[in-house]
């Protein structure tokens, strides 16, 4: 057993761990990583912006019904997501998302979170994306950069993209436990978490430095 020392202090124990030197962080995407929300931007992408703005007048009900806390954020995004991309071939989805991230989503980055990445990951962390945005227009980039990601998964039946989600949206409480089933974060000393809105409260509790839009 070794021992930490102060001259002001008497010594205390110490127990030797080393898996506690383990880093890790943990970072939101839209708005975080991105300045825009990568939702909105591959409906633009695939469906322009006059389908954009159609869509979204024509649930306009719906969008208030969740602001004002009538219907939840995984009912809202079903139904978007059904609107939008329900009944889509989930290969051809899949093609579209991977050329979004290739070609898109780069004019996105903030240029400080990438630096940060970059530099979390030079001081020997382990980097990961979190995000309630769905994995189809995020993985490209991600593993471009290999970094783990947790996000919302989209359900597939018969080869078609239904619009629902498979499982919870990866927002709120969901990003704590999908972290937890992902990593043992007793293993770990240093946790940093980096989010921008209420739906990332919950993950940034998990750290022991948090960071709450550090990248404006």
């Amino acid at each position: 057993m070794d021992y930490a020392h102060h001259p002001e202090h008497p010594r205390i124990p110490v127990q030797k761990n080393e898996a506690l030197t383990k880093k890790i962080a943990f970072f939101d995407f839209d708005g975080t990583i991105t300045t825009q929300d990568s939702l909105l931007e591959i409906i633009r992408f695939k469906k322009g912006t006059a389908g954009l703005v159609i869509g979204f007048l024509l649930h306009a009900p719906l969008l208030i019904a969740y602001k004002i806390g009538i219907i939840s954020n995984h009912t809202a995004k079903e139904r978007m997501l059904r609107y939008f991309f329900g009944g889509h071939s989930a290969d051809a989805f899949q093609a579209d998302c991977n050329r979004f991230a290739n070609e898109f989503l780069p004019a996105f980055i903030r240029p400080k979170a990438l630096h940060e990445i970059n530099r979390l990951k030079e001081l020997g962390f382990t980097v990961v994306v979190v995000s309630a945005s769905a994995e189809n227009w995020i993985t490209e980039w991600s593993e471009s950069l290999q970094l783990p990601l947790i996000a919302t998964k989209l359900e597939i039946q018969n080869g078609k993209i239904t619009g629902r989600l498979n499982g919870r949206n990866c927002y709120g409480t969901e990003k704590v436990q999908r972290i937890k089933a992902a990593f043992d974060l007793s293993e770990y000393g240093t946790i940093h978490c980096y989010g921008d809105t209420k739906g990332d409260k919950p993950m940034l509790e998990l750290a022991t430095f948090s960071f709450y839009k550090p990248f404006r």
